[in-house]
């Protein structure tokens, strides 16, 4: 698996015509933007796109084609793929996104244009000629087949209007009453007026003769010949995704008939669920390629404008108050040395067995495990928030004589992350009284071990009762960490979850005690 990537500003999942458009529009809008489409557009048996204004007769594969080429134009990614997998990340962290080869990416915003199914009557034959006789859509198709005898099946109370419609490109429609109700004396009255014929029978099927639809047969065995047949398919949102965001499909009703399910959203696209936003057919069940296009470009500015809401915020905030860097920089001038120069016991017990490979040291301080693992072999990447914490950890390892094997990287793990796939991630008491979002740096920290590598976290249970300056400080026991870690079930292997005694003293120089605890997991 390959998770380890940077966070897109916005994942686009469907990259049909209102993904493109709104991932076009984000692009412009100089956003980092994915596109992850199924290869599987609704619109695909169709021969040509109509309605769609300097585009008219434009074969659906080629618009698309010429789309993805337009927003690889601003920096937009496009692959083909399934998602499998939605999540949302912890402390609104953004999302997570998995596709069906396991390969995995984050992203601030989703859209969702996965678009809606067509469900059609269980009549043979209506499937294998659906998008050229078979038809629903008069706007779509109603000039290609004008003049032609065409036959209408009735499946819902919307019949009637569909005839009535039809009629405007021909005069030869007829209603076969199927299963659909009857007509009103009204309608017939209707129906006659325009001169639409009305069948009685169930429909048992469609005739093709020469790769042609040619008739609608009777059940009886009667066959009517037709050149185009019209009906109505239950139009269903691919909401998979989104179910997994806990958005559920509503049903749409015309005329007392349900006919589909859309997920609900505001006039922008954005959906109940915190960052989702939605555009196209999944949402607008009779929206055609023009209109989905259209609601795609006004869902993605709407996402530009809360990732600019979002950004200004966070700009702010960072001006306001003193950074964590500062914090921890004052904390080390304190004194020469902070902490003893040893390794941390749990590393060196747990990994001390373990073939050298990459290791990654989240919160190296002063250097003392990094330097320790790199004596071994390794070739570490030693994070920290603080330079002056950095700088002593680079003199530690050239003084140890390790310096080429260790690369110092100065990282506010809740904005940035080292890149990189590692066969250890250690993070030892990565605790702070600042604003450090932990939950979601050893989410990030899971990502990063590579398959057969270990994570190893280590953090205080508790604190001696001298120590009151981090009475508030959450202190999350191991099962706590690995429900925030949120492994994938089957892809890891629990190898230590413990707590433990360790002797320290007090201020005074008086031994005493106190507890820590420890996860060892490893990727399978």
């Amino acid at each position: 698996m390959s998770d380890n990537t940077q966070m897109y500003d916005v994942v686009v999942i469907g990259g049909g015509a209102a993904g493109l458009s709104g991932a076009l529009a984000l692009g412009r809008a100089r956003r980092s933007v994915l596109v992850i489409d199924s290869g599987s557009p609704r619109n695909a048996p169709a021969s040509h796109v109509h309605n769609y204004l300097g585009r008219e007769g434009t074969p659906p594969a080629e618009l698309l084609a010429i789309g993805r080429e337009e927003v690889a134009g601003y920096g937009v990614e496009v692959v083909t793929g399934e998602v499998t997998v939605a999540e949302r990340l912890p402390e609104d962290a953004g999302f997570r996104i998995v596709r069906a080869d396991g390969t995995a990416v984050t992203a601030r915003r989703l859209l969702v244009t996965t678009g809606l199914t067509d469900e059609l009557p269980a009549i043979p034959g209506l499937a294998e000629r659906w998008g050229h006789e078979v038809l629903h859509c008069p706007y779509c198709h109603g000039w290609e087949v004008r003049d032609e005898a065409i036959g209408v099946i009735a499946v819902s109370p919307m019949a009637v209007h569909q005839a009535l419609l039809w009629r405007q490109w021909s005069k030869d429609v007829t209603l076969f009453l199927h299963q659909g109700p009857e007509p009103s004396d009204e309608e017939y009255e209707q129906l006659a007026a325009r001169g639409v014929a009305v069948v009685d029978g169930e429909v048992a099927g469609v005739e093709v003769s020469g790769g042609r639809l040619t008739g609608v047969r009777l059940a009886g065995g009667r066959v009517v010949e037709r050149a185009a047949v019209v009906v109505q398919p239950r139009f269903t949102a691919r909401s998979g995704v989104l179910e997994s965001l806990g958005l559920r499909p509503v049903p749409l009703e015309m005329g007392g008939h349900t006919i589909g399910s859309y997920i609900e959203a505001d006039p922008a696209g954005a959906t109940a669920a915190a960052g989702v936003w939605v555009a196209g057919n999944v949402t607008g069940l009779m929206d055609q390629v023009i209109g989905a296009a259209a609601a795609g470009l006004k869902a993605g500015a709407a996402i530009n404008g809360d990732l600019v809401t979002e950004d200004a915020k966070r700009a702010v905030e960072a001006r306001e108050a003193p950074s964590d860097a500062e914090m921890w920089d004052d904390r080390y001038r304190e004194s020469d040395r902070i902490w003893s120069g040893k390794p941390n016991a749990v590393l060196v017990r747990e990994a001390e067995d373990l073939a050298p490979g990459r290791a990654l040291d989240l919160g190296c301080g002063e250097g003392a495990d990094a330097v320790w693992l790199a004596g071994r072999g390794w070739h570490v990447t030693g994070t920290d928030i603080s330079r002056v914490a950095l700088a002593r950890a680079a003199e530690h390892a050239a003084e140890a004589g390790v310096a080429d094997r260790v690369d110092w990287q100065f990282h506010d793990l809740g904005a940035t992350f080292p890149e990189g796939a590692y066969d250890l991630v250690s993070a030892h008491f990565l605790h702070s009284k600042g604003d450090l979002p932990r939950a979601r740096i050893l989410h990030r920290a899971a990502r990063a071990v590579a398959p057969g590598g270990v994570l190893l976290i280590v953090g205080h249970a508790g604190f001696p009762a001298w120590d009151d300056h981090h009475a508030d400080m959450e202190l999350p026991t191991p099962d706590e960490v690995l429900a925030q870690l949120e492994l994938p079930e089957g892809e890891w292997e629990v190898l230590l979850s413990e707590e433990h005694e360790r002797v320290m003293n007090d201020p005074d120089g008086n031994p005493t005690t106190r507890t820590d605890n420890a996860l060892k997991v490893r990727r399978r």
